[in-house]
């Protein structure tokens, strides 16, 4: 949708009203969005940065719609009535967080099935809801966009395993391109007849017809869908990884290798318990693995990245204008939780500027970092104070925010932990150190002393009290202070400005004049 004119209602798409004109483009008001799928069915109300939404509410029943479709043609009967009753819950919900309309939509059992229509009308005469049912591509591309929501620009290939399918698409530049659907999904792989020979030539089939329409695929493969999670979390175990976020995990082919191998040798029951894994996700994860494996080995993606951000999000991501896709996620949401929680919202763009000369030689992406630590600086102050250090970088490694290399969000509550403290000994960096560096720790500690010393100089937006000046050659660090902020470098502020100096190995100096 071309961001240069204004949304006519045949381009609002499923949700049938306008989510993101021109007053609203920085916030979404709650949205809530029902996606009904051959395994769960799932209601998920957004809210928040317009760009990076956040998950007010999300909850998720295991209805397994899909269950034995393959033989018999027709929706799970136990699955329908538990569906059922989940959409009426769901519809209330909807109404008591004032979410508007709900926007339902259902993917391949309801569309494979010769009841899914039947049930369809159920759920229009008994809640209201009218269901949406995605055609194959239609899915595969609301999947893809939902990726490009958490990484714009983004070039692979984009891979979404439901309970009755899998579809692949291209992303390209931060559009999306070729795509096509398959009935590779665990539920209907489970059902077919021949046993293991049997589901090992249709998946083989299937990627092969896959990789002749889609061609060569070696950029990253990003892995939608709640059974390659199971997968992530599995491989998170097997490897003892220390950072339990799914969204961004990143696995190699051999690693992939690896885990299925050790999925196959474990016991599933206590497998399931250490990887946090439910059983009947984990009963399908086996099939999965089968699928996953003849994709990789079929397309020889360079990487393979988990992804968080499915179908839902792309429904979002679907009628933002373009001017609004091509913004920062990270920089949204953080810019948006400063308005929110920030003692003073704005202060962060003064620290930011205050700081800028200490990281003149860094990357562009990790000064979109730098500036996310600076928006994050100031929204934690209610936290209990000894605690305060700890929950910044627990806040900042857990948070569900887009755009975020696991790598980067150690780096981020590294900083915003030395935002509060001097000392990490006692945190629970401790645990994650291996993520990251010790350049980048350095990096990250010298940030956090910054915005430390930075928030005892700028209780409002004003940046010309005063400025630094890093020259890394000379080991010299020069603080500049005008005169109206002589007074507010008191005491304290003098330690922290030296313990900077201290950390940077640097010579201090401090002057009066023109910042």
């Amino acid at each position: 949708m071309d961001g240069s004119t204004k949304p006519s209602e045949s381009d609002w798409g499923p949700f049938g009203r306008p989510l993101f004109d021109e007053a609203s483009s920085r916030r979404l008001s709650r949205v809530g969005v029902i996606d009904i799928g051959s395994n769960s069915v799932r209601m998920v109300v957004f809210d928040g940065a317009a760009r990076s939404p956040a998950y007010f509410f999300n909850e998720k029943v295991m209805c397994e719609l899909g269950a034995g479709l393959a033989t018999t043609g027709r929706l799970n009967p136990e699955g329908r009535v538990r569906a059922l009753a989940a959409l009426k819950r769901f519809h209330r919900l909807g109404v008591g967080m004032n979410t508007g309309p709900l926007t339902a939509v259902a993917t391949a059992a309801v569309r494979d099935a010769e009841d899914g229509a039947e049930f369809c009308a159920d759920v229009l005469r008994e809640t209201g809801l009218r269901i949406l049912v995605l055609k194959g591509e239609q899915e595969a591309a609301f999947s893809a966009q939902g990726v490009l929501l958490g990484w714009p620009g983004s070039y692979g290939l984009v891979c979404d395993m439901g309970g009755s399918s899998m579809e692949l698409a291209e992303v390209n530049g931060g559009r999306v391109g070729r795509r096509m659907t398959s009935p590779l999904g665990p539920l209907k792989l489970r059902d077919l007849k021949g046993g293991k020979k049997g589901r090992k030539a249709q998946i083989k089939d299937y990627v092969a017809r896959m990789r002749e329409h889609l061609g060569e695929q070696r950029n990253r493969l990003f892995l939608v869908g709640g059974s390659f999670r199971a997968i992530g979390k599995i491989d998170m175990e097997r490897r003892q990884y220390p950072l339990k976020v799914t969204h961004e995990y990143r696995m190699s082919a051999r690693s992939l290798r690896e885990t299925a191998h050790y999925i196959a040798a474990e016991d599933p029951e206590a497998l399931r318990i250490r990887a946090s894994v439910s059983a009947s996700r984990m009963a399908l994860v086996p099939y999965c693995c089968d699928v996953l494996r003849e994709v990789v080995s079929t397309f020889k993606p360079h990487d393979i990245a988990v992804s968080n951000y499915g179908i839902r999000e792309g429904l979002l991501y679907q009628q933002m204008p373009q001017r609004l896709r091509d913004r920062d996620p990270l920089i949204e949401a953080c810019s948006f939780v400063e308005s929110r929680d920030a003692r003073m919202p704005g202060s962060g763009k003064a620290v930011y500027k205050f700081v800028e000369p200490l990281f003149k030689s860094v990357p562009d992406d990790r000064k979109r970092i730098i500036k996310a630590a600076c928006l994050l600086h100031d929204v934690s102050w209610r936290a209990q104070p000894d605690y305060r250090a700890e929950d910044c970088f627990d806040n900042a490694t857990r948070a569900n925010l887009g755009g975020l290399k696991h790598t980067e969000r150690v780096y981020l509550g590294l900083a915003l932990l030395h935002r509060y403290s001097n000392n990490r000994d006692s945190s629970r960096f401790a645990e994650l150190n291996e993520l990251v560096t010790e350049k980048d720790q350095h990096e990250a500690e010298v940030l956090g002393k910054a915005m430390r010393f930075a928030a005892m100089l700028w209780p409002s937006q004003d940046p010309k009290l005063g400025k630094l000046k890093w020259y890394p050659k000379k080991k010299q660090l020069d603080l500049v202070l005008t005169r109206d902020a002589q007074e507010l470098f008191g005491e304290v502020a003098q330690a922290r400005f030296a313990s900077l100096a201290q950390t940077l190995e640097a010579e201090p100096h401090v002057r009066i004049g023109r910042a």
